[in-house]
């Protein structure tokens, strides 16, 4: 071994070592979960910390981006391979910038930063994807959707999937790039590239929307710019379509989605459950295995997660942009639950623009009536954009505005009947800060 190779080596188990520390230090003091952090410091040490350690991987990562739905894409692939009986690491806690990917992969080492994972799945945000697919180099890469997310951060989808496009077109040929054929501009994207690709999407027409919702992003061509076609909508943009100009239309996607059983509610779900068969598919999982993984999935904090406090069951359904929540507004409608808590912080996890949620269709919630509790540190834009959505002020809606999130969850559960459902709407860090409120961990 050269001089310089032992230098790598000691500098890789030296940033190992103090991030492990680092790790131990923060979790015994409950300073949160030590996600990011230790992966930071790390990085200074060794720099090329996130390379050395993608390489070691040893039957491939498999990268995850979108802008909803990755963490628990994630997980439900994670208990696909483990029912195999491979060996998985994670960033499970839905650190996805360079840092909580770092840190997710020393997690699975020992002290000198050997690793010994068969796979390694990695949910990486949006704006970072072209950046870490390099030092990464994916066997698999999932593309779930992209809607308009934090535009003070990111901008308009269609700048985001042109940097993917150029980023992976210089990957191997035998990358494999999983689409969804739903999204006109992800199937676009795929129909783009060299590499081997193969498209998920729904194929269940009875589930379409009566209209397009008001919060759709890309509802024009990617190849010629001309308004598409649609036949019907599954949820804002995706849906089946076709361009009359140019001819470009949805790709085929290689399973028939009815044939598959969709883990926790909301149609948003089938799509996660559907990108992670395909790409287990790929992975030549046994189909036993992927059907028996299904039904023992658990999900991550905040995703359609159920507890229960005080003899009280709580849902609660992370809401963070204008699609994501309109589909949770439509489980809780679809629900005969009459209380729902929705919370919305702008903190920098959350995108510091709030004016998103006039995108959201809040007049279907309200219209419904019963209780609708509002907190978060911009308690009162929720407030008035909910007043908004009320035909008239004397509609069967109960509105309560607290600023204090603690006082608002007692008021919620005292308003919600041993026998239903609370549903608990928040932003990314007010999902944080419900989690720490009702059981007392925190998740940071």
């Amino acid at each position: 071994m050269g001089k310089v190779q032992l230098i790598d080596k000691f500098r890789l188990g030296l940033a190992v070592c103090v991030a492990k520390s680092v790790t131990f230090g923060v979790r015994s003091l409950r300073l949160g979960a030590a996600s990011v952090l230790p992966g930071s410091i790390a990085r200074r040490i060794e720099p090329n910390l996130l390379r050395s350690l993608s390489q070691q991987v040893k039957q491939g990562i498999i990268l995850i981006a979108g802008t909803n739905g990755k963490t628990t894409t994630s997980l439900l692939l994670r208990t696909m391979l483990e029912e195999q009986g491979y060996r998985v690491a994670l960033n499970s806690t839905g650190a996805n910038l360079e840092n909580g990917l770092v840190t997710a992969l020393m997690e699975s080492s020992n002290l000198i930063g050997t690793l010994n994972v068969d796979y390694a799945i990695l949910e990486v945000d949006e704006n970072i994807v072209a950046k870490v697919l390099q030092p990464i180099q994916p066997k698999i890469i999932l593309c779930l959707n992209l809607f308009r997310d934090q535009l003070d951060r990111y901008g308009e989808v269609d700048s985001i999937s042109k940097r993917w496009t150029k980023a992976i077109s210089t990957l191997a040929p035998d990358t494999v790039v999983i689409p969804n054929a739903d999204d006109p501009t992800l199937s676009y994207l795929g129909q783009q590239l060299s590499q081997k690709v193969v498209f998920f999407g729904l194929t269940e027409p009875e589930k379409y929307l009566e209209a397009i919702p008001h919060a759709v992003d890309s509802i024009y061509c990617p190849n010629c710019g001309h308004s598409l076609d649609y036949e019907g909508v599954y949820l804002s943009h995706l849906g089946d379509y076709t361009c009359p100009s140019c001819g470009f239309a949805k790709s085929e996607p290689a399973l028939k989605s009815r044939e598959w059983e969709q883990v926790l509610v909301g149609l948003y779900n089938k799509y996660n459950t559907l990108a992670a068969v395909t790409a287990a598919k790929e992975l030549g999982i046994d189909e036993a295995n992927i059907r028996k993984a299904i039904p023992k999935f658990q999900p991550a904090f905040g995703r359609a997660e159920e507890l229960n406090i005080n003899g009280k069951k709580v849902r609660i359904l992370l809401s963070k942009n204008p699609v994501g929540t309109n589909e949770t507004i439509r489980v809780v409608t679809e629900s005969n639950n009459q209380t729902t808590l929705l919370v919305l912080n702008d903190r920098v996890q959350d995108g510091e623009d709030v004016s998103w949620i006039w995108d959201v269709d809040t007049e279907k919630l309200v219209q419904r009536g019963g209780t609708l509790i509002v907190s978060g540190d911009r308690v009162y834009d929720m407030a008035l954009r909910l007043r908004y959505s009320q035909d008239s002020l004397d509609n069967n809606l109960n509105l309560i505005v607290e600023e204090d999130l603690r006082q608002a969850i007692t008021t919620a559960l005292e308003h919600t009947p041993v026998n239903e459902t609370l549903h608990i709407l928040p932003t990314y860090t007010a999902m944080l800060d419900v989690r720490e409120a009702l059981t007392g961990k925190k998740i940071r």
